[in-house]
């Protein structure tokens, strides 16, 4: 009996770490540029000699690879990534990728993002433009133009996100590994005047939110009946004796 409490217990810190991405999730799902976290539960098997008992792993996070609808904004400082790759900005916490493409230009000509931070080339360095010399116009590859010559570039960076990674604000990732600049990728660009909207469903994941929840719920009442169960057992020996 106590080992069902473990495996209830088990599947509860499980389901709460699953209510908490979702949770996260849905509060993000009208964040430009957010990627859904999603989590993978193994079954971890504990030899009792006598049976096989199945207790449930604390699970392993993961970043959703589906990409978010494009809106067209028209901004000349607004850009989205088609395709699996990532932006990188300079933060307080270092160096983050991100999908959120709303920059803007100071009055410095440095290219930053909404918070002030600056936009990263391919080499690591921040963007330069000069505010004066004309509209900035995109390359596929991430080139910035002024008056049909090449003044910058956009740094697209791939990750291994499956090495751990921690999240910066709402949209910003710091992988574990470090990120590697894109070169001669066919699959990956930028396209200017857009931004990628959150790639969370909302209605979906609040079907799923539900779903844990009541499974939570339920668990919670098999721990208390199993308990009440017990505590019946112990008090029916002590009064034979």
């Amino acid at each position: 009996m106590q080992t069902g409490l473990y495996v209830s217990l088990s599947s509860q810190i499980a389901l709460d770490r699953r209510m908490a991405t979702l949770a996260d999730n849905v509060a993000n799902s009208t964040t430009v540029g957010f990627r859904a976290t999603e989590v993978k539960f193994n079954e971890v098997v504990s030899d009792q000699k006598t049976a096989d008992v199945a207790f449930v792993s604390k699970g392993d996070e993961f970043i959703s690879t589906r990409n978010g609808g494009l809106t067209e904004t028209g901004g000349q400082f607004d850009f989205a990534i088609k395709g699996e790759a990532w932006f990188q900005v300079e933060t307080p916490s270092g160096p983050t990728l991100t999908r959120d493409g709303r920059f803007t230009l100071t009055d410095a000509g440095e290219l930053v993002t909404l918070n002030g931070y600056p936009v990263l080339d391919a080499g690591g360095g921040p963007i330069q433009i000069d505010a004066n010399a004309g509209p900035v116009m995109l390359s596929a590859d991430g080139q910035l133009n002024q008056a049909g010559r090449p003044v910058a570039a956009l740094g697209i960076f791939e990750a291994d996100l499956s090495a751990g990674f921690v999240r910066a604000g709402n949209s910003g990732i710091i992988p574990s590994n470090r990120p590697q600049p894109i070169v001669d990728r066919v699959d990956a660009g930028v396209v200017q005047g857009y931004v990628e909207e959150s790639n969370v469903n909302a209605i979906g994941e609040m079907t799923q939110l539900i779903q844990v929840t009541r499974a939570f719920e339920n668990i919670a009442a098999l721990m208390r009946s199993s308990e009440d169960s017990m505590n019946e057992a112990v008090r029916t020996l002590g009064g034979s004796k």
